[in-house]
This record gives C-alpha cells, sequence and structure tokens, in this order.
C-alpha cells in the first residue's frame, strides 16, 4: 500500500524535462537522470531496502513501493497529472537476474525464472503514458531472448523507432568494466547514444584517497568483515595490485580451487590503475570474485564498492538492511554516470525538438 505525496515545484523544476524510474532500486538510475537535468517524478520498486534507500537520498520523489504489476499506469498518470505524451521520459531497468551468463552457467542452462517477463511491464507503461523518449538498460544477453523481441515489437506497434547497443561502462566514465544493453526509443526525436570518454577512470581515482576501514567515519566503509583464519591466510598470499589466486603455488591453494578450472577471478584483487571487475551482488566476498582490495588484505568495502558504481560519497544506504542485502543493492544498481552521460544525449534531443505534423 503506498500513499500518494504531494511535492511543491518552482518554476525552474517545472520547465525542466520530466521522467520516471521503473525498477528504481537504491536510485543509480534516478541519480544519473538528476545529474542529467530531468526532473524524476516518481519511482517504482518492490523491495523494501532499497525503497528506503532511495527515499533517504530521493526525498523530493514519489515512490511507489509495490509489485509494479499491481500498479496501474493509468492512475498513476492521473496521480501526476499527465496527460498521455505529456511525460519526456520513461526510464527503467527490468530486473535481469533471469538472463545473465552466471545464472544461466554462461547461457548452458535454460532459465525459467519468472521475474524475466517484467520487460512487457515496461511495455504496458509506454502504452499508458506515450511518453517522448524510452530508455531500457539490461544485461547483454537479454538481446538474446524472446521477451526481448517481443518487447521490440511492442514498441513498433505503439509507433515508436528504437536502437540498441551493448555498451562497456568503463568507456562512458565509470570505473568499472560492465557490459550493458541499452535501448532508445522515441516517436519524433532523434536520439544519439552518448559519445565515449578519452580516458578510462581507475580503481585508484574511485578509492585511492579512502582511508582504511575503520580509521573514519563514515558508518558504510567501516562495516566489518569476517574470515575464517585459513581464508585470511591466502587472502594475505595474494599478489598486491591485482594479483591473483593463480599466483599461488598449488599447495597454497584452498583445496576446492585446486580443481577447478573456472571462475579464476575469485581470490582476486584489483588493479590499482585498472578499471574494476563487474561490481555484482557478491562484492563483499572475495570467493565471488575478483573483489580484494588491491594492496589491504580483505575484500572492498560497500562504500568503496559504491564509489566503484559512481555513487557519490555521501549517499545514504540502510544500514539496517545487512551487508548483504547492502552488496545486493549496489550490485544491481545502475551506474549514475553511465546514465547522466545517455540521459544528457536525450535531453539535449528533447529540448531541440519540434513536434512533426502526422
Amino acid at each position: 500500500m503506498t500513499k500518494m505525496r504531494t511535492i511543491e515545484l518552482n518554476s525552474a523544476e517545472l520547465n525542466r524535462p520530466c521522467a520516471i524510474d521503473l525498477f528504481s532500486g537504491c536510485g543509480g538510475l534516478t541519480l544519473g537522470l538528476k545529474q542529467a537535468g530531468f526532473r524524476v517524478l516518481s519511482a517504482v520498486e518492490i523491495d523494501s531496502a532499497a525503497v528506503r534507500t532511495y527515499e533517504a537520498n530521493h526525498k523530493d520523489v514519489i515512490v511507489k513501493h509495490l509489485d509494479i504489476r499491481d500498479l496501474s499506469p493509468d492512475k498513476l498518470r492521473s496521480q501526476l497529472g499527465l496527460r498521455r505524451g505529456q511525460l519526456d521520459l520513461l526510464a527503467g531497468c527490468p530486473p535481469c537476474q533471469g538472463f545473465s551468463t552466471l545464472r544461466t552457467r554462461n547461457g548452458a542452462n535454460r532459465n525459467h525464472d519468472p521475474r524475466n517477463g517484467l520487460i512487457h511491464e515496461m511495455l504496458r507503461f509506454a502504452a499508458a503514458f506515450r511518453p517522448k523518449a524510452i530508455m531500457m538498460e539490461n544485461v547483454p544477453r537479454l538481446a538474446q531472448h524472446k521477451p526481448f523481441r517481443d518487447f521490440c515489437e511492442g514498441l513498433r506497434q505503439l509507433g515508436y523507432q528504437f536502437e540498441y547497443e551493448i555498451k562497456d561502462a568503463a568507456r562512458y566514465g565509470v570505473p568499472q568494466r560492465r557490459q550493458r544493453l541499452i535501448l532508445l526509443a522515441s516517436r519524433n526525436i532523434d536520439l544519439q547514444f552518448a559519445a565515449e570518454v578519452p580516458r578510462t577512470r581507475t580503481v585508484r581515482d574511485a578509492i585511492g584517497q579512502m582511508p582504511e576501514p575503520g580509521k573514519g567515519d563514515d558508518c558504510l566503509h567501516n562495516i566489518p568483515e569476517r574470515r575464517a583464519k585459513k581464508v585470511l591466510q591466502l587472502i594475505r598470499a595474494i599478489p598486491k595490485d591485482g594479483g591473483s589466486r593463480g599466483d599461488l603455488p598449488r599447495r597454497r591453494q584452498l583445496d576446492c580451487h585446486k580443481n577447478s578450472n573456472g571462475f579464476s577471478d575469485v581470490y582476486g584483487r584489483m588493479a590499482w590503475d585498472a578499471v574494476s571487475p563487474t561490481i555484482t551482488s557478491g562484492c563483499s566476498n572475495p570467493s565471488k570474485g575478483r573483489f580484494l582490495h588491491p594492496e589491504q588484505d580483505r575484500a572492498i568495502t560497500m562504500r568503496e564498492a559504491a564509489l566503484l558504481q559512481g555513487f557519490p560519497q555521501h549517499y545514504v544506504f540502510d544500514l539496517a538492511a545487512g551487508k548483504e542485502a547492502i552488496a545486493l543493492m549496489i550490485g544491481n544498481a545502475l551506474p549514475p554516470e553511465f546514465i547522466r552521460r545517455h540521459a544528457l544525449e536525450i535531453r539535449r534531443a528533447l529540448l531541440q525538438s519540434k513536434p512533426r505534423r502526422s
């Protein structure tokens, strides 16, 4: 059950292009849209911890805390005081776990995750709002599945032209290697993807100035970690600045690693002068990927993970949710800088466009 809040806006805010964020999570997409000059009117999210985090950082946005399948887009449009066609941008990232390579063992298994159908909810909202532009972001493998093809056909039937590409967030100012599918659609404006940046941001750029955990007043950075003695000995043995468990002699490796040829990044260190690996929901656990600090004998902290994802250091996360829930929020978030750059191009096109005669 959600209650409608009234947000008072000044004239400058009213003149900014407006957007709605579907499947908002903890607010990465919303933050990127705001940084690009959009006014985010409303967000929809089902997870309670993500909603608390979102509301702590975006008090000016009306959040619908429910299953999006239970929300009437026509009712929301009426509550927001929008006519059909008046919304500038409908943006969202439907849950993508059902299409990820990790969930399907690099495509070897079929995945029947019930969340796979949630992409159709974006189409339902597009039909009700008829926004001027649509931006949808997801994992690259989504393009190989029928729900995506159905979504594209639905956009065509609504009169939208669209284009999608696979982009690496590291080429857009995010200090992280992250391949993502991004789709842009519109009915009467020419949308362009943002240009790549000439220089990538590195792990050092993002977290090089962070104090050791426990030596500052950032509660997110200071969440403690506990490791078994054997695991801690392994971590201490991993070479600094990009080292891997594969660098160790066989006798120093864990038994579970000796006969495994896959997931070579686990218990690996990040390298200072490279981008980080993809920040996933397992970013707090070195057994889930290359999530060890470049120098210190520990996994990256939740604040460091958030910084590598592109959140500012003042971004608030719901500490009461616990470390695993925070890692899930951060790993599932959209990098704000990646969104900002593409949203700037959408905003530019919206401001320059003139209605076409039908």
